[in-house]
């Protein structure tokens, strides 16, 4: 794949690339958090990271992997040195969204590589867990962003909002909206 203008890339950009080097080399990750907003909301939402889960791999073996496309840790992130505007950060998983542990990612194939990244439909429940269990109202707004830009499924969000004992944090996200 070829390399991304690494000054002015987007998350997308970003993410295509390093995800499918990755993958390439036996990594599979699950892109989570605001990144995947600023996907979904077509650039709209700029997060400054790209978030991937990954469990298949040690610490070790990932930094030596992304050492090849040039990336080098910084504390728990890693940066490349052409593109200070965007990082990578690996927190842990397993996927989750709140107590749903039964995630299912969307994929995409980038250059025979299949990457993935969570639906329109998570991403709204990860934005809404961080709002019901922060208070981070940003990412309420995050998720209206995304509702308004993606088809997803309302009833599995009201569905899931109501497991979480927060039936308002689908309300306020419907009346956003």
């Amino acid at each position: 794949m070829k390399e991304p203008n690494w000054p002015s890339c987007s998350e997308k950009q970003l993410w295509e690339y390093v995800a499918s080097y990755l993958a390439s080399n036996g990594i599979q990750t699950v892109m989570v958090g605001g990144s995947v907003v600023a996907i979904y909301s077509n650039g709209l939402y700029q997060s400054g990271d790209i978030d991937l889960i990954q469990s298949d791999v040690t610490r070790a073996t990932l930094t030596d992997v992304l050492k090849e496309i040039s990336f080098y840790p910084e504390g728990r992130l890693f940066r490349h040195p052409l593109c200070p505007h965007l990082y990578l950060d690996f927190p842990p998983g397993p996927v989750a969204i709140g107590d749903d542990y039964h995630i299912q990612p969307e994929e995409q194939e980038i250059n025979g590589q299949v990457i993935q990244l969570l639906s329109p439909t998570d991403c709204i429940k990860d934005r809404l867990a961080s709002y019901i269990h922060f208070g981070n109202r940003d990412t309420l707004d995050q998720a209206v962003l995304v509702g308004q830009k993606q088809r997803v499924n309302k009833k599995e969000i009201k569905i899931w909002c109501d497991n979480e004992s927060r039936p308002d944090a689908y309300s306020d996200w419907l009346r956003l909206l």
